[in-house]
């Protein structure tokens, strides 16, 4: 019998999922060994019971406490897809400002039946057994991480800095440019994707295990900036509570 497979999503864009999706011709060769048996971007159909459920986006209603505990209790292996999942994401960001007030200016006269919360990550409601950080997520993780799921191995994140990679594929450093860089702290996997494409990181990994924020911090001081300065570029991603 296949591995059965579920997609969900709260409240995100959906590129985590978009990104499974267009890894077509690799896709094709996973529904070979796994049946996808809910994904609303796919399908309508719904099962009882799931072997691997993954989650993208972060917890804002409610109501949404009560769907994530159903899909827990209905699946064996929940793995959180995407930023907005593993730490709250770019949607945290409302949790610095006063809700009602930020729902006002957002949803104006439809906010009455828009009733969110502060966004919550997957883990601060059920547990969560495995995670895939990233915003968007990396597809080749994405299928490594499923390959040893599969294989019934623990999946594998890497534990060192998005600067590692940055350096391998000689990139020239964004502080030469002015450009405040979460690298030296930022967990990699995502092939420094942003810096190759002339952005700097931004944080949307998370910290890497232990970071040695205090040479980083140095760092950054000798470039002028504050301490201030340098929590505002971690709460992007909702990574500055963790420093």
């Amino acid at each position: 019998m296949k591995t059965r497979i579920g997609f969900f999503d709260f409240t995100g864009c959906e590129g985590c999922q978009l990104t499974v999706m267009n890894l077509e011709n690799d896709l094709l060769q996973v529904l070979q060994l796994v049946e996808v048996v809910e994904f609303r971007e796919l399908m309508s159909e719904e099962v009882s019971q799931i072997d691997i459920a993954f989650i993208e986006g972060s917890i804002t209603r409610q109501q949404d406490h009560a769907r994530l505990k159903t899909i827990r209790d209905r699946t064996k292996t929940l793995v959180a897809l995407g930023a907005c999942a593993d730490n709250g994401g770019v949607n945290l960001l409302a949790s610095h400002q006063d809700v009602a007030v930020l729902r006002q200016q957002v949803y104006a006269s439809d906010a009455v039946h828009l009733l969110t919360e502060k966004p919550l990550p997957l883990h601060e409601v059920v547990k969560v057994d495995y995670r895939i950080p990233g915003c968007p997520i990396d597809g080749r993780e994405f299928l490594a991480v499923l390959q040893a799921l599969l294989l019934d191995r623990e999946p594998d994140l890497p534990n060192f800095a998005v600067c590692v990679e940055c350096k391998l594929a000689e990139y020239p450093c964004s502080f030469d440019y002015g450009e405040i860089c979460l690298g030296p702290v930022t967990r990699a996997g995502c092939q420094a994707i942003c810096i190759a494409g002339g952005d700097r990181c931004r944080g949307c990994r998370g910290l890497v295990d232990n970071p040695r924020t205090s040479p980083y911090h140095r760092v950054l001081e000798e470039h002028g900036l504050s301490v201030q300065d340098i929590l505002e570029q971690y709460r992007t991603f909702n990574i500055g509570e963790e420093l």
